[in-house]
């Protein structure tokens, strides 16, 4: 939509004005909707809309920006600039950026690329390379993330069999391989309670054979050593290399590609040891996933790869197109689901998704599923990563308890996100967050000493989910498959009966891993190590749904004759209850009450499973997860954990109803110092140095005079100062009382010291809008155009700033709670 086409915005050129700016100015407050109804239009996550009309007004100006950068704040100051004319238009680390102007810069480069397509062939495999760079950087990202994925796969496949025992013959293999590589000599047992012929467990290798106390404290205590040492390694790492690699990474790529700028946080470092770390606490035993941090390894890939290419590496608005199709990746080959990768980025964390994006997402998530496919050993099929091998029906009186699975994956994660967030607060305001290492060591030996006796929290989160899934079958022998079956019935094993006393057993143990797993899982996510809380969720949500299962089985099985059950029963012996299936329903309602996540969940665990027929289940449970947990708070974990870090995410989901205008809000306020302008040609370079020296501000507005504060436009603090910094070098004449010219007519005094004229600096065209615009209206020009500050003017007069730090605090100042607390603008 063009601008000019509405009310509600005025693109004003008005000679009369004394200043002559170009500005975007809310001028009518009343019509409101028309506004609404322009912004709503410009795309799904805020910045996706129309410039052209915007464009058109910069090249029918009277000042013709012969380039992209012109526009942006490139500068040429006498011609001492083309060195340095990269360095302008770019951000500082921990502040935002402006959406607005960096799609245009993109419009503008576009428009130029297209012009140079009519000379000679180079000029056209030019326009060529910049139109399939983009395919070409998020090939590159999936064919890394991939390969990342496959590695990370395999090393913590074989640290985690480490704590159990090792392959004399080839130390390299884990259990599996070890196992299966001697299956010719017919010795091979993947049992999880003995060990094949050429896999040594610790007490054989120490030369205690059985099942006896010597052999069990042996066990233990190696499994301890080994744990602690894995821990210690990762928290080493992170702390002494990539401290950015700690965490799943969601919460900052979220508020990075809301457009925040956090340098080295996407870097080779963080990538590397990220990738080592989530290896070893994985192989750990703690409780904790690396699926939430493989979109933090993935989008490191797509930040590394897009300075190969000048299109995205000079442009933080088009970077991020690549980030939103690198976090698809990292979910794709975290779980093997391609598609649920595309619909996570699109849904959870990315703020500007345009239709390309979407198409590059889903091609990027399709090649690193299909190399983490290709490179995957042992012939396992990792795109369905917990699979079932059942179809049978659920009926509709099975959606109460489906219904209560969902309330209980609700309130769980309203449990976890308050008590995790009240631990996160304490571990930074006391002496515990100075000291990680030893945090780390205490919960890695909490974790082992309490594990190891149950099964169920011993093995892998990943192998309990898939054992919960699972249904019984004739070469079942746990705990869990402990039934007195009829076997006069031609398919014993399809359909329920009578638990046994292994079921009984199995089910106190699940109920002691439940109550463990819930209260370690809040004091590990947030340590000072790589840790993910998908995995965990879904082994805590798993359990819940299994313990539901058989509770219900057993129900129905005592109460055959039921006039409830007949549509379950279909005699006296044949009755159909699924525990698998409550299992993977808990898992769904479970992830979903901590991450808030709706219809990109139930298509992640459709893939994860292969389930199609038991997909409306998931959705009943998701959705009831949901709406149990919004009725508490609506934050997820990942927002809860912005908030708490202070990042200036203006959350797109949520409805501003207060009626506050911009007056309100704006800066200075009353007893304030005035707002710290520059003046247009009287403004001299230890003025501006001065100014730049005792603020801190991103930015200056310019304006005619101090006595008039007519506003002519805005320029940034950074341009302004290599601007300034590289004049002094290069020019001669420039002092400190030599005047900076924002202008196109410069005054030369014969007699005086050499001008600076800085004019391609200058935003001729800042956002602005009246004293009295509503705040609502304010809010949505900052989600939806993804500006960073907006002016405040009353009939052409400068009367102050709002930026979004501004923002944010009136926000939390609205909800009672601490204003402070929004740390970065």
């Amino acid at each position: 939509m063009d601008y000019r086409e509405t009310d509600a915005l005025v693109m004003d050129y008005s000679d009369s004005n004394p200043a002559q700016s170009r500005s975007l100015t809310v001028t009518n407050t009343d019509d409101e909707s028309l506004l609404n109804a322009m912004i709503d239009g410009m795309g799904t996550h805020g910045a996706q809309h129309d410039l052209n009309g915007y464009m058109h007004s910069f090249e029918q100006s009277d000042h013709h920006y012969e380039d992209a950068n012109d526009y942006t704040g490139a500068s040429n100051v006498m011609d001492t600039l083309e060195d340095l004319s990269l360095e302008f238009g770019k951000y500082d680390d921990f502040h935002t950026i402006d959406w607005l102007r960096d799609i245009a810069r993109d419009r503008m480069h576009h428009r130029q690329v297209v012009k140079k397509r009519q000379g000679g062939l180079w000029r056209r495999l030019k326009g060529a390379h910049d139109a399939w760079s983009g395919w070409v950087c998020v090939l590159l990202v999936g064919l890394a993330a991939g390969t990342c994925a496959g590695i990370v796969d395999i090393g913590t496949s074989w640290m985690s069999d480490l704590k159990e025992g090792v392959c004399l013959d080839a130390f390299w293999f884990n259990r599996e391989q070890c196992c299966w590589s001697g299956s010719s000599n017919n010795e091979t047992s993947l049992s999880e309670e003995t060990d094949c012929g050429q896999w040594h467990s610790w007490s054989r290798m120490f030369g205690v054979e059985g099942d006896g106390t010597g052999s069990y404290f042996i066990a233990y205590s190696m499994y301890i050593l080994w744990a602690v040492f894995f821990a210690m390694v990762a928290a080493l790492l992170v702390r002494m290399f990539a401290p950015y690699a700690c965490g799943s990474g969601v919460p900052e790529i979220k508020t990075i590609l809301s457009g925040f700028i956090i340098r080295g946080y996407l870097g080779k470092w963080t990538l590397l040891i990220k990738s080592l770390g989530m290896m070893l606490t994985v192989a750990s035993g703690l409780s904790l996933g690396y699926e939430a941090p493989f979109v933090h390894v993935a989008c490191c890939c797509g930040n590394i790869f897009s300075y190969l290419f000048p299109k995205y590496s000079r442009n933080e608005a088009k970077k991020r197109e690549i980030l939103s199709a690198a976090a698809a990746a990292g979910v794709s080959v975290a779980f093997g689901t391609p598609i649920g990768g595309v619909l996570f980025s699109l849904e959870e964390v990315s703020y500007y998704f345009p239709l390309k994006t979407l198409w590059r997402s889903f091609f990027c998530a399709l090649v690193a599923a299909f190399i983490l496919r290709s490179i995957k050993p042992f012939g396992n099929d990792y795109l369905v990563m917990f699979s079932i091998d059942y179809n049978e029906p659920w009926t509709l009186l099975e959606l109460i308890p489906f219904i209560l699975i969902g309330a209980l994956g609700g309130l769980f994660g309203v449990f976890f996100i308050k008590y995790n967030i009240k631990w996160c607060k304490f571990r930074k305001t006391s002496r515990l967050g100075k000291f990680p290492m030893f945090e780390v060591l205490g919960l890695v030996l909490i974790t082992s000493l309490l594990s190891y006796p149950n099964h169920y929290t011993r093995m892998n989160s990943s192998e309990l989910i898939r054992l919960l899934v699972s249904r019984c079958g004739p070469e079942d022998n746990s705990e869990l498959c402990d039934y007195n079956r009829n076997s006069d019935l031609s398919e014993p094993y399809k359909w329920s009966a009578l638990a046994g006393e292994g079921v009984g057993s199995a089910v106190w143990k699940l109920t002691l891993a439940l109550l463990f797993k819930m209260i370690i899982t809040i004091f590990t996510i947030g340590t000072k190590i790589p840790a993910g809380l998908f995995i965990p969720s879904m082994a805590i949500g798993s359990i819940i749904g299994r313990l539901v299962g058989i509770g219900m089985e057993q129900l129905v099985v005592n109460n055959v004759d039921s006039v409830f059950f007949s549509k379950i029963c279909e005699s006296q012996d044949k009755c159909i209850i699924t525990p698998g299936l409550y299992a993977m329903v808990g898992a769904a309602a479970a992830l979903g009450g901590v991450t808030r996540m709706t219809i990109s969940l139930v298509v992640i665990m459709f893939e994860l499973t292969g389930g199609l027929e038991y997909i409306v289940p998931m959705m009943v449970a998701v959705m009831t997860s949901k709406w149990v947990g919004d009725a508490f708070n609506r934050d997820s974990i990942y927002d809860a954990h912005i908030t708490l870090n202070g990042y200036p995410y203006l959350d797109h989901k949520e409805e501003f109803t207060h009626t506050t205008i911009a007056a309100d809000v704006m800066r200075p306020r009353r007893n304030d110092p005035p707002l710290a302008v520059i003046t247009q040609n009287s403004c001299t370079v230890e003025e501006a140095e001065n100014l730049l020296r005792n603020t801190e501000h991103n930015g200056f507005p310019v304006v005619v005079s101090r006595e008039s504060q007519y506003l002519v436009g805005f320029v940034l603090r950074r341009d302004l100062n290599l601007a300034i910094a590289n004049a002094c070098k290069t020019s001669d004449g420039v002092v400190s009382n030599s005047i900076i010219y924002l202008t196109e007519q410069v005054s030369c005094d014969p007699n005086g010291p050499a001008p600076l004229k800085l004019r391609k600096i200058l935003d001729l065209a800042p956002v602005t809008i009246t004293d009295q615009t509503p705040m609502e209206i304010v809010v949505e020009m900052f989600r939806k155009l993804g500006i960073r500050q907006t002016l405040v003017t009353h009939k052409g007069c400068l009367l102050g700033i709002i930026t979004k730090k501004d923002v944010l605090r009136h926000i939390a100042q609205l909800r009672n709670q601490d204003p402070e607390s929004i740390l970065f603008n």
